[in-house]
């Protein structure tokens, strides 16, 4: 059962002002490599990074790290998140594999044992969406059915594949989960400070 895991690093980080994949959270990783650093140690280890503003950047930079991460360029990035996806799914999307993690690289602090308990839900329910849960608030990373590629193929780029997931989400995929990590989302200057004076604890 493969399971690969798709890093949407692609967008314009707009309200931070730079790459939030390059941004350092300790003295070891930046966003994506802690990302990856995750997946990794989750047991998953087909990790694509989907790039597009600065992509070389990014690319060069995750270069000298030595993490094994295999990259795709979205070129239609500025259309929206949906189009970083299909490029993820592009790559990832062959014989054998039963279904798809998706993270945001706004998203650097999800815990080993999320990814582990959102793979592990999988494989006991083969629901077609799972997720971490935590009250009304749903986390990162998604897991996708391969049954609902073709869902996301289809899916209008203005409303992106929040409507396949909600639509298709259900009690048995919703795991609930105590990690904040996994519903914390940093998008600006104030909260990416904010998180390196916090600290960050190690990847386990």
């Amino acid at each position: 059962m493969m399971i690969p895991a798709v890093v949407l690093a692609a967008g314009l980080s707009t309200r931070m002002g730079r790459s939030k994949a390059l941004l350092p959270i300790d003295d070891v990783d930046t966003f994506l490599t802690r990302i990856v650093r995750t997946f990794l140690a989750a047991g998953i280890d087909d990790v694509v990074v989907v790039v597009g503003h600065e992509a070389e950047q990014v690319a060069a930079a995750f270069a000298t790290t030595g993490l094994p991460a295999r990259f795709v360029v979205n070129t239609a990035y500025q259309s929206g998140q949906l189009s970083s996806v299909l490029a993820g799914l592009s790559v990832v999307d062959r014989p054998g594999v039963s279904a798809a993690l998706l993270t945001l690289v706004d998203v650097p602090l999800v815990a080993t044992a999320t990814v582990r308990a959102v793979v592990d839900r999988y494989r006991q329910t083969h629901a077609a969406i799972v997720r971490p849960t935590s009250g009304d608030r749903h986390g990162h990373p998604v897991l996708v059915d391969r049954a609902l590629f073709d869902a996301l193929r289809r899916a209008d780029p203005g409303l992106g594949i929040k409507p396949v997931v909600r639509s298709h989400a259900s009690t048995a995929g919703d795991v609930s989960i105590e990690d904040p990590g996994a519903f914390l989302d940093v998008d600006t200057p104030a909260e990416y400070e904010a998180l390196v004076r916090r600290g960050v604890p190690p990847v386990q």
